[in-house]
């Protein structure tokens, strides 16, 4: 094995296109200079609490931060309740008959709600939460489709000071009984059901089998969503539906302290426990809040798509609390992008005139894998701004997004955070930035990286390294529920508690760009040179005949490691001899011969978590030829048989 202590990530790509926000963006955008950010580094709280005081408090804070390292709390003294300031206060200012969501289920259905809607249904179901005993710092578990009731449910656990722990609906029972047992929620809101790639999802059914092994749970309550089989247990069930019509049209907001908890939301990792992450409730919402205004450049006029999850952070951030805040109106959708056909997404951007669409470089990548064609017969022109999130996305997919989704006038902002960070992180300001393909951009105003080696010594230019916070920002994580130490242990433990360690390499360029390069977990160590997963991969999707790609790297005895790829071809194209030749040939010359896959293999999907992150430990057991782990939480669990096939195919 070669040694490969002290060394840094190595940069391999060179990126030099350059792609500007046209005159007619930078006009009317809310950042157009380096203004901000020169506030901001020189007072980071003073900087913070301007966007702060653009909410409303009860009572203002007394200091803005205290900072006892690694824990923080903002807005220290300040009273807040972050529904008042998602529904309330925009009923006054004006919003009362604008549309706060517009929703589509998969079959087709429709609703719209203004902001006065929401705020009348987010008072019901406040006083229902109170009619079933949940009160102030109680947990309560969400079960949901994507559903407007998802939404009202988080603001209406906000509104009463109730903490929020929702779990993805596609996650099994046993998932959900974990997670439910790990913080000891109250109560379980679902739904009957919901849909899913034209199959019913039984969430109710699912819940069952989790509540018979959740002592905490008193009770659950279902959202009718349509007719599904389903068990009612009398006295511990209710519908939403029935006892609403029984409780008071107004819940009067619970005044919070800033640093309260909001919510909870698990860490889908692909090994170990998860992990409870703990947000606050002022410095949450000023950090949320301030992204999503700057970040979307969210006006007045925008309807704003963020395709994600209720169960992510992403739909936390970027679909409720953030885009709330600001006065947006958001979009919601229940169903997958593909379902019936793959252009569910163009349709419905054309059909609601969306003019913010954030989604997952995954989705892009499966878009760029079916053809352009498919977006031909839609205009897209409502459009104004695209942004990229839940993982590094490749040059190629980028310049794909950019040219066919976004027309070359959309400029796209390729956003990189945590569901610890709580808030994007990293990014380009639309209004002012030129954008690189594959490069995040710079830190937001506000928010201090470094890059490290492992000596904990800044990297110089262009050499990778991990990326490391500095100081504390109004979003970061309180803890990990229950478990302090892993918190100490996890993100501060790396060098003495100096710096919080996000687990991701970087490289920033002689220009300042930030280029992810993967989790610091899955870095390849080849002949003595470190390099991240991202790179490689970027350069095999940039083969004209690759869709997907990922790489892992087994065990050689000459090198330390070797790298093996797996391949999805683009729809129409079909493997020959030649072709796997071809791949690694084009990966030497993109970035170098010590890149080259030492073996292609080929597959129709790759497996992924649920929420579209690439398994690469399954895909490095299949590699080595070792036993399987647990493939619970694949999308599709049958794709791993279909790789190890193979590959035995290419041994022997």
């Amino acid at each position: 094995m070669v040694s490969t202590k002290g060394k840094s990530l190595e940069g391999l790509l060179t990126e030099f296109r350059r792609f500007y926000p046209s005159t007619d963006f930078k006009n009317n955008a809310y950042i157009t200079s380096e203004e901000i950010f020169k506030k901001a580094e020189k007072d980071p709280e003073g900087f913070w609490a301007t966007y702060a005081s653009e909410l409303t408090w009860y009572k203002k804070w007394e200091k803005v931060l205290d900072w006892d390292p690694p824990h923080s709390k903002w807005f220290v003294g300040g009273e807040i309740n972050v529904c008042y300031n998602c529904v309330d206060r925009h009923i006054k200012n004006g919003r009362r008959n604008k549309a706060a969501i517009i929703w589509e289920g998969e079959p087709g259905d429709t609703k719209t709600l203004t902001y006065w809607d929401l705020y009348r249904e987010v008072n019901k179901f406040a006083n229902v939460l109170k009619k079933l005993g949940v009160n102030k710092g109680d947990r309560v578990a969400i079960y949901m489709p994507m559903i407007p009731e998802a939404v009202i449910a988080m603001l209406a656990c906000a509104r009463i000071g109730a903490i929020h722990m929702a779990v993805f609906g596609g996650f099994s029972s046993e998932a959900l009984r974990d997670r439910i047992n790990d913080c000891k929620a109250k109560l379980l809101i679902t739904a009957d059901g919901g849909y899913r790639r034209g199959s019913l999802i039984p969430l109710k059914h699912d819940s069952d089998y989790a509540v018979k092994d959740t002592p905490s749970i008193e009770n659950v309550l279902i959202i009718k969503r349509g007719e599904f089989p389903l068990r009612i247990k009398k006295g511990k069930d209710f519908w939403w539906h029935e006892l609403a019509d029984e409780v008071d049209p107004y819940c009067e907001p619970e005044s919070m302290n800033s640093d309260d908890s909001l919510f909870i939301l698990y860490t889908s990792g692909t090994t170990g426990k998860p992990k409870g992450v703990v947000h606050s409730t002022g410095g949450y919402l000023t950090g949320a809040y301030t992204t999503s205004k700057l970040i979307f450049d969210m006006k007045d006029q925008d309807v704003f798509w963020c395709t994600a999850d209720i169960g992510w952070i992403t739909g936390h951030s970027y679909i409720v609390y953030g885009p709330l805040a600001v006065g947006a109106t958001l979009f919601m959708y229940e169903g997958a992008p593909d379902w019936p056909e793959m252009d569910r997404y163009w349709r419905i951007i054309d059909k609601y005139g969306i003019t913010i669409f954030y989604t997952a470089p995954t989705a892009i990548r499966a878009f760029m894998k079916a053809g352009a064609e498919l977006i031909a017969p839609y205009s897209l022109e409502t459009l104004r701004l695209l942004g990229s999130v839940g993982e590094p996305i490749n040059p190629e997919a980028w310049i794909w997004y950019y040219t066919n989704i976004g027309k070359k006038r959309c400029p796209i902002v390729d956003t990189w955070w945590q569901t610890e960070t709580g808030m994007i992180m990293i990014t380009t300001l639309p209004g002012y930035h030129t954008m690189k393909p594959g490069h995040s951009g710079f830190p937001f105003p506000g928010v201090s990286i470094d890059i490290l080696n492992e000596s904990g010594n800044p990297v110089e230019p262009d050499e990778g390294g991990y990326l490391v916070l500095k100081q504390p920002w109004p979003s970061m994580l309180k803890g990990i529920y229950g478990d302090e130490e892993k918190y100490l242990e996890k993100y501060w433990g790396k060098w003495g508690g100096k710096y919080y360690f996000t687990g991701d390499g970087a490289r920033r360029d002689s220009e300042g760009y930030l280029m992810l390069l993967g989790r610091v977990d899955d870095v390849l160590s080849i002949a003595g040179h470190r390099i991240g997963t991202m790179e490689v991969e970027s350069a095999l999707v940039s083969h004209p005949s690759v869709a997907e790609a990922a790489v892992v790297g087994i065990t050689h005895e000459i090198t330390g490691q070797a790298i093996v790829a797996f391949i999805v071809l683009r729809d129409n194209i079909d493997k020959d001899f030649d072709l796997e030749d071809s791949i690694r040939e084009h990966v030497s010359k993109k970035i170098g011969p010590i890149a080259k896959p030492r073996k292609v293999i080929f597959s129709s999907e790759l497996p992924k978590t649920r929420s579209g992150k690439i398994m690469r430990r399954l895909l490095k057991d299949i590699a080595e030829g070792k036993v399987l782990g647990d493939t619970t939480t694949l999308t599709e669990p049958e794709v791993i048989d279909n790789l190890k096939k193979q590959y035995e195919v290419i041994e022997s």
